[in-house]
């Protein structure tokens, strides 16, 4: 009866940790349109999200208390993490500035590929064939979305494979060390530390002469408190949360939902539609049947 009991509650703890993580997909689906739409280069960009999204976890109660627990040499680790997400977001705002919101997006598919890769060599455990298998039907997925993008537009697409390259390894990283601290201070110490790497190198970057634009103008302002707040701050929480319960793997594969609805949002509030050809919606169904197949596929491997 109680292993019956722990069994249920074990089932009930990975349906809710899927259900964070499909709501954080679908913030993330507005990170790139609202990227698009803000004036500021990617560096800037990036650096005002993480720096509104620290100063917005400042109100959590009992937040400095939670980070006092955490091991010194966790602290080093998250603050090497948040480096790693902070030049994943700058790749990837910098693709969607190459190019357009929807080749940025579809780039975060390729995620899986490397982290079928990086995972088993973090948790040392074999390769899995289901996830080599699925990583490639990804492929031609891809292929089918992006087939009719310009050669303008390959500048974009290569900023946007390094950005899913990171954001596999940062991914792989924070399941690895995420038990027993608590998601809020991890999200603090990572993106603080991303704020301060980004602060440096902007400050380097200015005193070589670097020239890019930093004051947002007075609608980027309102697109900024969006994606600090409802599409980084409570997404990223809740992404830590639900890592506790599914692979990064799985994380990664269910994140390929993001360029779905980033796609879809770029229609309605970009008019990208335009760009996009009827092979868009069979390069979808792959992707949607590469994520939908894991879970089962993961079951059979067992038998």
């Amino acid at each position: 009866m109680k292993r019956a009991k722990e069994k249920y509650h074990n089932l009930n703890n990975v349906t809710k940790a899927y259900l964070q993580l499909h709501l954080c997909v679908f913030l993330w689906g507005f990170t790139a349109i609202l990227g698009k739409l803000i004036s500021v280069a990617a560096l800037s960009l990036v650096w005002w999200r993480v720096a509104f999204t620290t100063l917005s976890l400042l109100f959590v109660k009992r937040l400095f208390s939670k980070i006092r627990e955490i091991p010194r040499r966790k602290v080093g680790i998250y603050i090497f993490i948040g480096i790693l997400v902070c030049t994943h977001w700058v790749l990837f705002y910098a693709s969607i500035k190459a190019s357009n919101a929807s080749v940025g997006v579809l780039c975060m598919a390729l995620s899986p590929i490397f982290t079928a890769f990086i995972e088993p060599l973090y948790f040392r455990r074999r390769i899995l064939w289901f996830e080599i298998l699925l990583s490639l039907v990804v492929i031609p997925g891809m292929y089918l979305v992006t087939q009719n993008i310009s050669a303008s537009m390959i500048t974009g697409l290569v900023y946007g494979i390094f950005s899913a390259l990171f954001a596999s390894w940062f991914s792989t990283l924070n399941k690895k060390y995420i038990e027993h601290s608590d998601p809020v201070a991890i999200t603090f110490l990572e993106l603080g530390s991303a704020w301060i790497f980004l602060s440096v190198i902007m400050l380097v970057s200015a005193a070589a002469g670097m020239d890019f634009s930093f004051i947002p103008k007075e609608n980027d302002w309102l697109y900024l408190i969006l994606l600090s707040v409802a599409c980084t701050a409570i997404p990223y929480v809740l992404s830590l949360m639900s890592l506790k319960y599914i692979s990064v793997f799985a994380t990664n594969l269910t994140i390929n939902l993001e360029p779905v609805y980033g796609i879809f949002l770029a229609w309605i509030l970009l008019q990208e539609d335009k760009e996009v050809d009827s092979g868009f919606y069979l390069g979808v169904l792959i992707i949607l049947a590469s994520v939908f197949s894991y879970p089962f596929l993961k079951r059979l491997a067992k038998f």
